[in-house]
């Protein structure tokens, strides 16, 4: 019995290595998605992460392990170019055989377009389809160009903001994208994919319940984030921010923009002020001056959490947990 148990034991062993040995090497950009394409390779492989928790994925210098991990890649899923610019040539040089995948641009996806000014009016994004959008886009045709406003100065990478991983809708859909995308690459393990995107799935359904009950209270409560990025998440709970601080995480916001801010903070009785944990502190403190408004620190990258399946459900909590206790 127990040689049988043994034999048992070390062909199961065996499997499981060929497993891993035969899964292809995926590279992924930012930690929130490595995390949703390390949910659906469990048991599979690991993906490698190529921009490290903390840094901006705007601008970044790879390191060796992180070049290598390119050049090695069977698959790269990465979000866009407008959120990572460099990583395009460095694809083209590092990876030029692998089958990549921009999610920005995968059917399904919802695809917002950059707001306008400092301060944000609530705005009806329709049903999550591109086709809203894309009838937006011709509305502001004739008086809307881009070229002609200081704060798109870092918006010159297309029209819609990248930042889509922050909607949770966006992320069970990229699920089965990514699902489908390592299957073409590995058929013998297609089952297990689909099932853990599945999965997957399920759990980002709870956790939008879980969201919606936190926020339901709230509604009404008026909050301005940092920089222009939570426009996805805003528009999956119907919670929009009343303005943005900065534009772009790539640049400072100018003396009119912080003054419009703190205006509004003044005449409309904003209740909180968001930081991020990678930017200037100072710039909270300047626009809060004078206020009773007050201030939390929300992370879009879910920095400060263990990389892996358990970080992009983390950082939409966090960020919900995060907003409920500032408001």
């Amino acid at each position: 019995m127990s040689r049988t148990l043994l034999s048992v034991s070390l062909a199961a062993a065996l499997i499981g290595s060929t497993a891993l040995a035969e899964a292809p090497n995926v590279a992924v950009d930012i930690a929130p998605v490595h995390s949703l394409v390390s949910r659906v390779m469990e048991g599979v492989g690991t993906p490698d992460l190529i921009v490290q928790p903390g840094a901006s994925p705007h601008e970044y210098a790879l390191r060796p392990s992180e070049a290598r991990a390119l050049q090695d890649a069977d698959v790269v899923f990465w979000v866009s170019a407008g959120l990572s610019p460099w990583l395009e040539g460095a694809m083209d040089t590092l990876a030029a055989d692998a089958s990549m995948t921009e999610l920005l641009e995968t059917d399904g996806t919802i695809e917002l377009e950059f707001r306008e000014g400092a301060l944000f009016e609530k705005h009806a994004h329709g049903d999550h389809g591109d086709e809203a959008h894309e009838d937006h886009a011709d509305e502001e045709k004739g008086h809307d160009d881009h070229a002609g406003h200081d704060d798109h100065a870092g918006h010159d990478h297309g029209k819609h903001d990248p930042h889509a991983w922050l909607s949770p809708h966006n992320a069970s859909n990229w699920l089965n994208v990514i699902a489908a995308q390592l299957s073409v690459a590995d058929p013998d393990n297609a089952g297990t994919y689909f099932a853990n995107a599945a999965a997957g799935r399920a759990e980002l359904a709870a956790v939008i319940t879980e969201v919606e009950a936190m926020l339901e209270p709230l509604r009404g409560g008026r909050f301005i984030v940092f920089h222009d990025a939570y426009q996805y998440f805003e528009n999956d709970f119907d919670f929009p921010a009343a303005g943005a601080i900065s534009v772009s995480d790539a640049s400072d916001p100018s003396p009119a923009r912080i003054a419009e801010i703190r205006d509004r903070i003044a005449a409309e009785g904003v209740d909180c002020v968001l930081a991020e944990p990678q930017f200037n502190q100072g710039l909270v403190a300047t626009v809060l001056e004078g206020s009773e408004a007050k201030t939390a620190v929300i992370d879009p990258l879910g920095s400060n959490w263990e990389t892996g399946p358990a970080l992009y459900p983390q950082v939409i909590r966090d960020l919900a947990s995060s907003l409920a206790e500032c408001l």
